[in-house]
């Protein structure tokens, strides 16, 4: 243990990490164990966490995501919108339409979203260029959310059910301990029977910290950036997103938020926009929709990270006992934070055994999701 560590508290989990996931699941375990949450950073969800696109789409992603979101959201439609400071609303309808080539819409869209001729979508989104699509589909069970207000909220719960929340807490020490972990964050010490590993980008490093196998999870560069505009879009319109994945745009209150839909390998860092990269984004929103921007209200690059199979990693590790991933969630994090926090909250209140010995009823999404899965490990 760090000699700059002036106390240890004793809890049954101990979460790393104070994004999205890291809350969420605080919040699923307040009340019901003794729990610390650890962030590095000066305030809680500091990186990609702050840096979300705010739509939820039940039709995004591989099933076992799909599920995920269709759970989260209904968690979300329970939640009181007074749970923020704020009293703001967590989640509310927004539609969301794929636009592209025959091919690439048909590939991309899925059960559910209702396909749209060129003509169609363009009386939906009138600023649509005519010749950059031929076909589109349209989610209509897509939501919007308030990211700071759904963070607000998570926050309030943890603390209320008594979960200990530290901000520029570093983990700098992990030692196995009889039966837990003494990890050492900032300049407290912590007793824990299992340790989350909900580091985002980090979380392959910390791995390494706790003495345990990488699980090849790879950060990739987002960049986005709200926009002020001459004419003021509709609120009610759709975000609209290439069905390649290589842009959209969406209605926001400073004008549009765009992006290039990159995904750029990266180390894991703090993340900002290079040199050319948001005059890039505008040129690119400028050859498919009529958007007359004004100027740059914000722009950032968010991290989304995730392993070679592109789905989230849940679960107790294959070889070091105690330690937990919650990791994993590339584009993914928000809009199934409510339901991977519901599993691991279940998981590591049955145990590390539950799983394989089918003491608890398990599922096929969080069979899909166990880091057993990733047997080759770099």
């Amino acid at each position: 243990m760090s000699a700059t560590t002036n106390s240890t508290h004793d809890v049954d989990v101990l979460i790393v990490g104070g994004g999205i996931a890291g809350l969420s699941l605080a919040s699923e375990l307040a009340g019901k164990c003794r729990v610390a949450l650890v962030e590095a950073e000066p305030s809680l969800a500091y990186h990609t966490s702050a840096r979300s696109a705010q739509q939820l789409i039940p039709s995004y992603g591989p099933a076992p995501v799909q599920d995920l979101t269709r759970r989260t959201l209904a968690r979300l439609a329970e939640a009181p919108d007074a749970g923020s400071a704020a009293g703001r609303r967590l989640v509310w309808p927004s539609r969301f339409m794929l636009v592209g080539t025959w091919a690439d819409v048909g590939q991309a869209s899925h059960a559910g979203m209702q396909p749209l001729s060129r003509s169609q979508a363009r009386a939906l989104v009138p600023q649509l260029r005519e010749d950059a699509f031929e076909a589109a589909a349209l989610d209509s069970d897509s939501v919007r959310v308030d990211a700071a207000a759904l963070l607000a909220y998570h926050e309030e719960r943890a603390r209320a059910g008594g979960v200990e929340i530290r901000v520029g807490s570093p983990v700098h020490t992990a030692q196995r301990v009889g039966e837990g972990w003494l990890v050492g964050a900032g300049a407290e010490g912590f007793h824990a029977a299992n340790v989350v590993n909900a580091a985002g980008a980090w979380a392959d490093d910390l791995a390494i910290l706790f003495g345990v196998e990488r699980l090849g999870l790879q950060p990739y560069r987002r960049t986005a950036a709200l926009v002020s505009l001459a004419e003021p879009l509709d609120p009610d319109l759709p975000m609209v997103a290439a069905a390649d994945n290589t842009w959209y745009f969406r209605p926001d209150e400073a004008g549009a938020l765009v992006s290039p839909s990159e995904a750029e390998p990266s180390r894991a860092e703090d993340a900002v926009p290079r040199p050319g990269d948001i005059e890039a984004t505008l040129e690119l929103i400028r050859s498919v929709a009529d958007l007359r921007v004004t100027g740059i209200v914000k722009a950032w690059t968010g991290l989304r990270t995730s392993p070679k199979d592109g789905l989230p990693v849940l679960g107790f590790d294959p070889e070091g006992p105690g330690f937990f991933w919650l990791a994993g969630q590339g584009g993914y994090g928000f809009q199934t934070s409510s339901a991977l926090a519901e599993d691991a909250a279940a998981a590591l209140l049955a145990g590390p055994d539950a799983l394989r010995s089918g003491a608890s009823p398990v599922s096929e999404t969080q069979r899909a999701l166990d880091p057993h899965r990733l047997s080759v490990r770099t």
